[in-house]
């Protein structure tokens, strides 16, 4: 459909849906409001797009007129919680209609059931600061600004060595389905399917409005259950830290230990400054010597590492809340040997400094991904990304453009694509879809693909989310 005619085809179910909900659930194009939310995601590239009208819910029921609406007139859309997304279009829409969920923010603790409720416009900033005083925390991601989008991308945070991949903590899930009837999912009833279909499926499953998940006990901020924090190394320590970081994913399998590696890049001008942050920390009273000895024996510019609580770990990195800059991510997997992760650095050097002129940082980093957090996931039932047993690493490559940048040139472009084709995934490992690029074809990579397929099919039979709005290829 030409932009015009989507456009127009766009304006009448707006209006339509406007009479029935009013017009502060549904805003057409004007107003601080509309402006405020259709700017509002992290990666710049995703503020560029204007919907027709924006859909502010306050309940399930707004989501299934609108999503009925939508449906029927066959509307492009796309769905905005967190806004953290750095995979251009999945949380965003040029004439079509945005649902924006600044309105469906409630976090909730039940404790004769030990569960959390959640609304899917919530941030885990704002879910841990909630829950802090009880002591109790739903599994989510590492910084404070990401959203329940990362749920449905199956979600790595500092517990998963121990519990699983956030996804794996569901117990019931509401979903709006395409055609607007609302279901509730767990692992035992009908949607059964449906449901381990949402522990990695991102977007493509329908919208959920409501998730009830495992309450995590990690205690207040003011136990202090946790020990570690950050170091930052300098970029002569580069070397020993791919040496260090292949090491602990290939032997570490103790759920109480986490680690992220991140390799940094930030660059001024024409100068490119390397600066590698860990985050590592240890559910005890102090790091163990065997498991955090390679990282605390290697030079370091900055060590800050002490007893802390759940939420000061989540802190630890900051938010990630910085607005302005464009965003691309890129993923892969590794249980290679050090020559893979070798590879893997010099060539993101490569990359760097190949397109300097448009970047103000690049990032390379790891988060092992160890046997027992496999295990306990399929203790729970599994879920559709199916990774094999043993450890791996899943890793991610971010570019951060210049401020302002609203485009990414083609140069850059094609160099990041050549990057991402010269460091291939290990065979049988799956992608991780909140880190990857938007040109990955993450689903067929899964363990599970051929029944991620069937379900999608059984619940999309005419494909209309693949075809009406932007998320992940391959179903």
């Amino acid at each position: 459909m030409a932009p015009d005619t989507a456009g127009k085809s766009s304006l009448r179910t707006c209006i339509r849906i406007q009479n029935t909900l009013g017009s502060d659930i549904v805003q057409l194009s004007s107003g601080l409001e509309y402006l405020a939310s259709a700017s509002n995601a992290w990666s710049l590239y995703n503020t560029v797009d204007r919907p027709t009208c924006i859909v502010f819910p306050r309940n399930a029921s707004h989501v299934q007129l609108a999503m009925a609406a939508i449906f029927r007139d066959k509307i492009r859309y796309a769905v905005q919680s967190g806004g953290h997304s750095a995979m251009t279009g999945w949380n965003t829409v040029q004439d079509g209609i945005l649902f924006f969920f600044s309105y469906m923010k409630d976090v909730s603790y039940d404790p004769a059931s030990d569960s959390i409720t959640l609304q899917p416009g919530i941030h885990w900033g704002e879910a841990l600061t909630a829950l802090e005083p009880l002591g109790v925390a739903p599994l989510g991601g590492r910084l404070g600004d990401v959203g329940t989008g990362l749920l449905l991308g199956g979600g790595l945070s500092y517990l998963s060595g121990e519990y699983g991949f956030s996804s794996n903590a569901y117990r019931e899930l509401d979903v709006v389905l395409v055609t607007g009837e609302l279901v509730t999912a767990t692992a035992t009833n009908k949607y059964a399917d449906l449901f381990r279909a949402l522990k990695g499926g991102a977007n493509r499953f329908g919208i959920v409005t409501r998730y009830l998940v495992d309450a995590i006990h990690i205690g207040t901020n003011d136990e202090k259950n946790f020990f570690g924090g950050l170091i930052l190394y300098p970029n002569s320590s580069a070397e020993a830290l791919v040496y260090a970081t292949e090491k602990y994913v290939r032997t570490v399998n103790d759920p109480k230990a986490s680690i992220l590696m991140a390799f940094t890049s930030g660059i001024n001008g024409s100068v490119v400054t390397g600066s590698h942050i860990l985050t590592l920390f240890y559910r005890d009273a102090e790091l163990p010597q065997s498991i955090c000895g390679d990282f605390l024996s290697i030079p370091a510019t900055y060590t800050q590492l002490s007893a802390v609580s759940y939420i000061e770990a989540n802190n630890i990195l900051g938010p990630g809340a910085d607005r302005g800059f464009g965003q691309l991510f890129g993923a892969s997997a590794f249980n290679g040997g050090v020559d893979q992760y070798m590879n893997a650095f010099r060539r993101w050097n490569e990359h760097t400094f190949a397109v300097k002129e448009s970047l103000s940082g690049t990032v390379l980093a790891f988060t092992p991904i160890i046997d027992h957090q496999i295990s306990v996931g399929r203790a729970n039932g599994g879920n559709l990304m199916d990774p094999p047993g043993g450890n791996y690493a899943a890793v991610q490559v971010q570019s951060q453009m210049k401020s302002g940048v609203l485009f990414p040139s083609s140069t850059l472009l094609s160099s990041r694509q050549r990057f991402l084709d010269q460091i291939p995934r290990s065979p049988g490992l799956p992608l991780y879809i909140n880190e990857c690029s938007a040109s990955q074809n993450v689903f067929s990579t899964y363990g599970k693909y051929n029944e991620m397929r069937r379900t999608y099919s059984k619940y999309d039979p005419t494909r209309f989310n693949m075809r009406y709005t932007d998320g992940p290829m391959g179903l």
